[in-house]
């Protein structure tokens, strides 16, 4: 029994803790704490005291000595003293060729790419400053040695004469009105350029979906979107694609998955869209379907393929489907089939949709309605009206 430090007062503690230096031995005593190794870890467990502005009051025995913020003290980890991974150059050589296969494949899809080494695929863009290596390219010998070989200039005469003679001939083909890099005085009167040359002007309503508000709907409904479908047109698929979207997705977003959606194939022979089919799904998964509420076509398929989707984001409690298009190419109405019943607007004319709107497909997918965007391109008036972004009635109007 320990003796009291003090007369009339019981220091002893009849817990059992391992903690308590005081308590009973039991069965395994040897193997019980000292007194000094108890109070070794009550001071690691130690907390500083720090007021409501944040600064220490009464620091740690082991910090009393140094001033708070002059020292800091790195948490340690296990997984300092683990192994390294390595590996091969054959293994990352066969790693490099089927992930290269993979990402190609429009079928197959990789998920958690940032816990893969994908830098070992891509080489990191090279700064603009880097120094360049002549020697890479050309051996010292054959630049600066005796054996030196110096290329020929590529010149369009061999002398002056003939770069005179060269020179009054340009001069004489000359043609004031197709110069586009001629300086003018500014008089006041408008310069009508050749027809050629400058591009007609166009009334307002041949520049409907190419909105700035437009276009800040298409990029809320691609950064909130999971999955982003495309819906294309059956009866013209390539006026309806947009190259841009795709590039901007595979540069920006290449971890989204992008589907086409070969809407409104009802319109046109079967063979056509068997065909169509065929060749969009070199790029990415293509989708044959019919819009209607009684009669649909491809909803099965659809809709399985979503769920697929919807199990390959696990860490998701839910996942987005966004739709994406040219106007007039039945984005609500594939939503609206989708859900069996009128959810979306519709109309037969172009710009019905004016915001994006969340509507709910299933408790773990979502749809997202876009309004329809028109990228800028070289389309005259008549493609305009052909692709349906602007209705035959409003341009018979004008």
């Amino acid at each position: 029994m320990v003796k009291p430090r003090y007369k009339g007062r019981n220091t002893i503690n009849p817990s059992t803790s391992s903690s308590n230096p005081d308590r009973v031995k039991g069965a395994g005593g040897h193997n019980m704490r000292d007194r000094a190794t108890i109070k070794r870890l009550n001071m690691y467990r130690q907390k500083e005291r720090r007021n409501n502005r944040g600064k220490v009051i009464k620091p740690l025995q082991y910090q009393s000595s140094v001033a708070s913020g002059t020292v800091a003290r790195v948490e340690p980890n296990i997984k300092w003293f683990g192994n390294t991974r390595v590996i091969k150059q054959s293994s990352l050589q066969k790693f490099q060729e089927e992930m290269d296969a993979v990402m190609k494949d429009p079928y197959k899809v990789v998920m958690k790419q940032s816990k893969l080494p994908m830098s070992l695929l891509y080489d990191r863009r090279k700064p603009h400053n880097s120094k360049v290596h002549i020697l890479d390219t050309e051996t010292f010998e054959t630049t600066f040695g005796p054996k030196s070989q110096r290329k020929r200039p590529n010149l369009s005469a061999g002398d002056v004469h003939e770069l005179l003679q060269n020179a009054e001939a340009l001069a004489g083909n000359y043609d004031q009105d197709k110069d586009r890099d001629l300086v003018t005085e500014d008089t006041g009167v408008r310069y009508e350029a050749p027809k050629w040359h400058r591009e007609e002007a166009r009334e307002e309503i041949y520049k409907k979906g190419q909105s700035k508000r437009i276009w800040g709907e298409l990029y809320k409904v691609i950064d909130s979107s999971d999955v982003v479908i495309q819906v294309l047109d059956a009866r013209d698929p390539m006026g309806t694609r947009s190259k841009h979207i795709e590039a901007y997705l595979k540069k920006e977003k290449p971890w989204k998955h992008l589907l086409f959606v070969l809407n409104k194939c009802d319109l046109v022979p079967t063979w056509a869209t068997k065909r169509w089919v065929a060749r969009l799904s070199e790029d990415y998964p293509t989708l044959a379907f019919h819009s209607s509420l009684t009669n649909p076509f491809g909803k099965g398929a659809f809709i399985q393929l979503l769920r697929q989707f919807s199990k390959l984001h696990t860490d998701k409690k839910q996942i987005s489907v966004g739709f994406i298009g040219y106007p007039n190419v039945g984005k609500s109405s594939v939503i609206n089939t989708l859900r069996s019943k009128k959810v979306c607007n519709v109309a037969p004319i172009a710009g019905e949709t004016k915001v994006w709107q969340y509507i709910t497909l299933m408790r773990r997918i979502f749809l997202i309605d876009c309004p329809g965007v028109v990228y800028p391109s070289g389309d005259s008036e008549t493609d305009i009206v052909l692709k349906g972004v602007v209705s035959m009635d409003v341009n018979v109007c004008h």
